[in-house]
C-alpha cells in the first residue's frame, strides 16, 4: 500500500514520518496536554466531548483506542461508557507513561484499562477482537493510511464502530483563511512558548494542510470497506468526526 510523507502527502518511504512522529511525540510528552489546550483554545475538549456523543459503544464492548497518546479518549470513552475493557495504544512509549500516571491518579472511572505499545499501521491482536475502535489525530500522522484503516476492520468485529477525530478544512472560504494563517504562524508560536522549540509544531501545521479534508478521509473509509460512513463537524469544520461501521457481511 502506498506510503506517503505526512508533512506534504507526496509518496516517501515509511520511515521519513514514522521516525518524526517518534521523535516529536517523545520529546513533548509531558507537554503535550498543554499544548493541545493553548493551541486549540480550549477547544478540543467540546471536540472529545462530541467524539464520545457520535461513537456507537456498549456497556459490554471491549473498546481499542489506536494513537491514543496521553489518553484523552480512553478515558472520556471509559468514563462516558463504562465499555468492559479498554485498550489505550500508542506508538510513543513516552506519550503513554503520561496517560498512566492520570489512571494512577484516578481517571477512567475504575473501567478495566490496558496501555500497549503499537504501530497502528500494525496492530498486534487477533482479528475481530474489539466491539469498537477510536482515533484521534493518530490517521493523519500515518505514512500508510490505507493499512492503517486496514489494520482496523481486522480487529473489528463484524458490526463494530470506528470513530476518528482529526483536524479537517473548514468550508467558509474566509473561516479556512483565518485557519490558514493561524496553522502557519500560531501552531508554531505556541509550540515555542510551551516547549521552547518551534520545529516540531511547524511540522503539526503542514500535516494539517496536507490532510484530506472530510470528503476525503470519507471516501479512504469507503474505499477501505466501512459502511455508514458519515462525518460531523467541529467548530465550523477546523476539525472533523468520522464515523464508520464494519459491515456484518
Amino acid at each position: 500500500m502506498e506510503s506517503i510523507d505526512t508533512a506534504t502527502g507526496l509518496s516517501a518511504p515509511k520511515s521519513i514520518s514514522t521516525d518524526r512522529v517518534r521523535d516529536i511525540f517523545s520529546a513533548i510528552a509531558k507537554r503535550y496536554e498543554r499544548f493541545n489546550a493553548c493551541s486549540s483554545l480550549g477547544a478540543y475538549k467540546g471536540w472529545l466531548r462530541l467524539m464520545s456523543e457520535v461513537a456507537d459503544i456498549e456497556p459490554t464492548d471491549v473498546v481499542l483506542d489506536v494513537a491514543g497518546g496521553t489518553g484523552d479518549v480512553a478515558f472520556t470513552m471509559a468514563e462516558k461508557f463504562h465499555p468492559q475493557r479498554v485498550i489505550c495504544t500508542d506508538l510513543v512509549p513516552e506519550m503513554l507513561e503520561v496517560a498512566k500516571e492520570h489512571r494512577r491518579r484516578g481517571r477512567g472511572a475504575g473501567v478495566d484499562m490496558d496501555f500497549a505499545v503499537a504501530d497502528g499501521q500494525a496492530l498486534p491482536f487477533e482479528d475481530g477482537s474489539f466491539d469498537a475502535v477510536t482515533m484521534a489525530y493518530g490517521l493523519r500522522n500515518m505514512p500508510c493510511r490505507e493499512q492503517a484503516l486496514s489494520e482496523v476492520m481486522r480487529v473489528l468485529t463484524p458490526g463494530g464502530s470506528f470513530t476518528c477525530l482529526d483536524f479537517s478544512t473548514p468550508h467558509n472560504a474566509l473561516w479556512n483563511a483565518a485557519y490558514e494563517v493561524y496553522l502557519t504562524h500560531m501552531v508554531p508560536l505556541w509550540g515555542k512558548i510551551i516547549t521552547g522549540d518551534d520545529s516540531g509544531f511547524r511540522y503539526l501545521a503542514d500535516s494539517i494542510e496536507a490532510f484530506p479534508d472530510q470528503a476525503g478521509v470519507a471516501a479512504l473509509l469507503t474505499n477501505a470497506g466501512f459502511a455508514h460512513v458519515a462525518w460531523f463537524d467541529c467548530t465550523g469544520g477546523i476539525a472533523a468526526i468520522h464515523v464508520a461501521t464494519k459491515p456484518i457481511s
